[in-house]
C-alpha cells in the first residue's frame, strides 16, 4: 500500500472475494465476459448492484457493471448501507483511498468536502468521516470498477444508515449536483430479501424491483419499511434514484436476478440479489 496516501485497508480482501490480484483480475474478467445485457436505449446514470460475497452475488453485480464496460468516469459515487451500528445517518470515509488487492483508488476529496457542505445546507448536519470501517457493502464493488472501466477514477464513498426519505432525497440532490461538475458514474449497493424460503424471498425482492423499475424511490423505502418488500441498501437504492431523476434519468432496466441457494443449495433461508441500470433515454 501506498506509504503517502493514508490508505483504507481492506477487512474483506481474501474472505469475501479474492485475494491474489491475479486471481481476482481473471474472476472480475471473467464474470464481466459471462453477463449478458439487452440493448440498452440511453445513457447510464446509474447502477443498482448487489454487495454479498463474489461467489454467492458476483454473477448478478456483473450484469450491472457490464453496461459500463469500457467507459471512462472522472468519479464514481458508491452509496451503499452501513451496517455497524453508528449514531449518525450519514458516513463517509476518513481515508484518502480504498486499497483492494487490484491497486489502490484515490478519494476525490474536493467531490468529498462539496457533498459535506451541500448535506450539512440540506439536513443541517455533516457527513460524519469514519477510519479502519469494516463495512464490506460499499468496498465489494470496487474490484468490477477496477476492471470493467477503462482508465483511471476517484471514489465518493458514501455509507447510510437512513431509511428517512427527506434525508435520502437531499443526499440524492446533493450527489446530482456534484455529479453536473464532472463525468460520473453513481452506484447503489444492496443486497435484497434476507433468509426467507426462496418462493417467499422472491415475492419480496419482485416488489422492490417493480418500484426500481417504476422509478419510485419512494416507493423503495416504502416497500421496505412496510414489509411489502426488503433490502438492506433501500436508504442507499433511493438515494441513488433520486439523484438519477434529478440527472433527467427516466428509465429503469433490470437486469439479473438471483439468490444464495444457487451457491449453498438451501432454498428455505436466502438471500436476493438483484441488479439494475438506470438510464436517460
Amino acid at each position: 500500500m501506498s506509504a503517502i496516501l493514508d490508505v483504507r485497508p481492506s477487512p474483506i480482501a481474501g474472505r469475501w472475494y479474492e485475494g491474489n490480484p491475479d486471481r481476482l483480475a481473471k474472476q472480475m474478467d471473467t464474470l464481466l465476459d459471462s453477463a449478458v445485457i439487452p440493448h440498452l436505449p440511453g445513457e447510464v446514470i446509474s447502477l443498482i448492484a448487489p454487495h454479498a460475497g463474489h461467489r454467492y452475488s458476483g454473477l448478478t453485480a456483473a450484469h450491472a457493471f457490464k453496461t459500463v464496460r469500457g467507459n471512462s468516469y472522472d468519479l464514481v459515487a458508491i452509496v451503499s448501507p452501513f451496517h455497524d451500528i453508528f449514531p449518525r445517518s450519514l458516513i463517509t470515509t476518513g481515508h484518502k483511498a480504498y486499497y483492494t488487492p487490484l491497486g489502490e483508488i484515490p478519494v476525490d476529496l474536493e467531490a468529498q468536502d462539496a457533498l459535506d457542505t451541500e448535506i450539512t445546507r440540506l439536513v443541517g448536519a455533516p457527513l460524519s468521516r469514519v477510519t479502519r470501517d469494516g463495512e464490506h457493502s460499499l468496498e465489494i464493488e470496487l474490484p468490477f470498477l477496477q476492471r470493467g472501466l477503462k482508465g483511471p477514477f476517484s471514489l465518493l464513498p458514501v455509507m447510510v444508515r437512513s431509511r428517512n426519505a427527506g434525508e435520502m432525497e437531499a443526499l440524492g440532490e446533493a450527489l446530482a449536483a456534484i455529479a453536473l461538475k464532472k463525468k460520473t458514474l453513481l452506484v447503489a449497493s444492496s443486497d435484497l430479501s434476507h433468509f426467507y424460503p426462496e418462493t417467499e424471498a422472491d415475492e419480496l425482492d419482485a416488489y422492490i424491483e417493480k418500484q426500481i423499475e417504476s422509478l419510485s424511490p419512494a416507493g423503495v423505502l416504502d416497500a421496505d419499511i412496510t414489509g411489502k418488500g426488503y433490502a438492506c441498501g433501500a436508504g442507499a437504492i433511493s438515494a441513488i434514484m433520486w439523484a438519477s431523476l434529478c440527472l433527467k434519468a427516466n428509465k429503469a432496466i433490470l437486469l439479473h436476478h438471483s439468490n444464495s441457494a444457487a451457491e449453498t443449495g438451501d432454498h428455505q433461508s436466502v438471500v436476493g440479489y438483484g441488479s439494475a441500470v438506470i438510464l436517460k433515454v
